[in-house]
């Protein structure tokens, strides 16, 4: 009945988020160049930027590149990790006019979806949030890197991570997709939180670790009776509108999630006093320093789990219980 239901979708030109080989992706039927259009807005990238594209055997492969060496079906075929391969010309496919990245998934759902729909579909490639990580200098690397083993290696804190993401990302994307935001935003939620109902020694409460004033600020209702910062609904929705302000006061979402973490009036003094425009070169205190680089190193393990050592099946990871509402008068 679900892959029924993205079947409709994918064919009338939609988008959806689908299990992959990692956790979810957003992807779209890759021959239709409205739907690459949505995903590039939905992911603030510019539309020259091809997307990888997922085929379901070697058979649909041959379909689309008008060669295809041999080392090419080694990689594709044989790899134990995710892995994409670019091709520098490809056929029957105007979405893809010169070079195209092609991976071959192992995700059964995933096949599924490309063989029933016989056509390939898109999957979304690395960055943050559609905007370049430099990682020109020692300094820069060397902090990716920290983050990078600190959470590989907190092997317990990881899987949970992995688990709980399975159940949570498809709701906080969904709603981060209809309010304009780039789903890599959903990674605040994990490092803010790691996915749970925690409240913070400052008082920030729930996924996103809101505090009560910010939280009445942008609309939500806080009081001894009822508090919407634990409602991963209206949470999500609220630090949206606030990366989305903190975006149009930057100009980046980069320096919108550092705000997240500072806030806009920190952040923005900082700019003016350094007399940079990018976070990457900021000086900042140790936790803001931190921020970005731990949410680059839990996206780039959530999104890769077996090439940092994560090894599981689908029925270890955790998945949402059906709710039901009922309006109630008052």
């Amino acid at each position: 009945m679900v892959i029924n239901k993205c079947l409709e979708v994918l064919s009338s030109g939609g988008i959806i988020i689908y299990p992959t080989d990692t956790v979810y992706g957003i992807g779209c039927d890759a021959t239709n160049l409205n739907s690459i259009f949505k995903i590039n807005k939905i992911k603030n990238r510019k539309s020259d930027t091809p997307l990888i594209c997922l085929m379901s055997s070697l058979e649909m492969v041959k379909n689309y590149v008008t060669y295809l060496p041999d080392i090419s079906v080694n990689y594709l075929l044989d790899s134990d990790d995710p892995t994409t391969v670019i091709f520098t010309k490809s056929k029957n496919i105007d979405s893809y006019p010169k070079s195209i990245a092609i991976r071959i998934p192992k995700n059964n759902i995933c096949i599924e979806l490309i063989d029933k729909l016989k056509k390939p579909i898109t999957s979304t490639s690395a960055n943050f949030a559609g905007e370049k990580v430099p990682l020109h200098s020692p300094d820069l690397r060397e902090r990716l890197d920290r983050e990078l083993l600190v959470n590989t290696y907190w092997q317990s804190n990881m899987m949970l991570l992995l688990k709980r993401a399975n159940k949570y990302f498809p709701t906080i994307e969904k709603i981060l997709i209809e309010e304009g935001v780039p789903t890599d935003l959903k990674y605040l939620s994990v490092i803010e939180s790691g996915l749970e109902n925690v409240v913070s020694p400052a008082g920030a409460k729930g996924f996103w670790q809101i505090m009560k004033n910010t939280g009445r600020e942008y609309g939500l209702e806080v009081n001894t009776n009822v508090d919407e910062r634990n409602h991963i609904g209206f949470s999500t929705r609220m630090a949206a509108r606030y990366l989305k302000k903190a975006k149009d006061k930057f100009g980046s979402w980069t320096l919108a999630a550092a705000s997240y973490n500072r806030g806009m009036s920190g952040i923005q003094r900082n700019l003016n006093l350094q007399k940079v425009e990018s976070y990457f070169d900021l000086r900042l205190g140790q936790e803001t320093s931190r921020y970005v680089f731990r949410i680059l190193a839990v996206k780039e393990i959530i999104e890769n789990p077996p090439k940092y050592g994560y090894i599981f099946k689908n029925s270890d990871l955790y998945y949402s219980v059906p709710v039901h509402y009922h309006g109630l008068d008052t």
